[in-house]
C-alpha cells in the first residue's frame, strides 16, 4: 500500500519525461539524482576541512612508506605514535561522507525500485565496441547475465546505462559546484 502510493507519486513527478524514449528518461533521472547527491555533498560536507584531512592523510601515508622503506627505527616509532591521531582523522572523514549518504540513500533506493518496476527497465543501449570493452561490460555480463552477450553484443541494460549516465553527470556537477576531491 505504501509502496503503491510512493510509486504513484513518482509516476506523477516523472510523468513529463516518461513519454520520451527510455534511454533519455533514464539519462534525465540519472542527472537529477546525480545533482541531488552532489548538492547534498556540497551542503553537508565541509569541503575545506575534507581537503585538509585528505592532504594530512596523504602526508602520513608518505611518511609511513618512507619509514618502512628506510627501516629507520626512530621514524617508525614516530609514525606509530601518530597512528592513533590519524585514525581519528579517518573516522572524521568517514563521518563526513556518511552525512550525504544518510540523507539520499532511501529516496534513491525507492527511485531505483520504481525504475525497475516501470517501463524504463526495457531500455537497451548499444555502446561503441571500444566503450563496451573499456568499461568492462563483458565482465559484468559474465556474472550478471551470461546469455545477454550472445543475444545483444555491445549492449547494456537500463541499470548499466543509469550507472554510466550517473558517473558522467556526477563528474560534471562536482566540477561545476567546486567539490574538492572525490567521495
Amino acid at each position: 500500500m505504501v509502496l503503491e502510493v510512493l510509486f504513484n507519486a513518482l509516476n506523477v513527478v516523472f510523468s513529463p519525461i516518461m513519454g520520451l524514449q527510455p534511454i533519455y528518461s533514464i539519462f534525465i533521472i540519472a542527472a537529477i539524482i546525480a545533482f541531488v547527491i552532489t548538492l547534498a555533498n556540497k551542503l553537508l560536507v565541509n569541503q575545506d576541512r575534507l581537503e585538509y584531512l585528505k592532504k594530512e592523510m596523504q602526508a602520513f601515508q608518505q611518511e609511513t612508506m618512507q619509514a618502512r622503506k628506510t627501516g629507520d627505527q626512530k621514524a617508525l616509532d614516530r609514525v606509530q605514535k601518530k597512528q592513533m591521531e590519524f585514525m581519528s582523522l579517518q573516522r572524521e572523514m568517514m563521518t563526513m561522507s556518511f552525512k550525504p549518504m544518510i540523507v539520499t540513500f532511501l529516496p534513491i533506493i525507492l527511485i531505483f525500485w520504481w525504475m525497475a518496476q516501470s517501463k524504463l527497465n526495457v531500455a537497451i543501449v548499444k555502446l561503441p565496441a571500444v566503450a563496451y570493452y573499456v568499461l568492462l561490460v563483458p565482465l559484468w555480463h559474465m556474472f550478471y547475465h551470461p546469455a545477454y552477450v550472445i543475444s545483444y553484443p555491445y549492449h547494456i541494460e537500463w541499470l548499466g546505462w543509469y550507472v554510466l549516465c550517473s558517473f558522467a553527470m556526477s563528474t560534471i556537477f562536482r566540477k561545476f559546484m567546486g567539490l574538492k576531491g572525490g567521495m
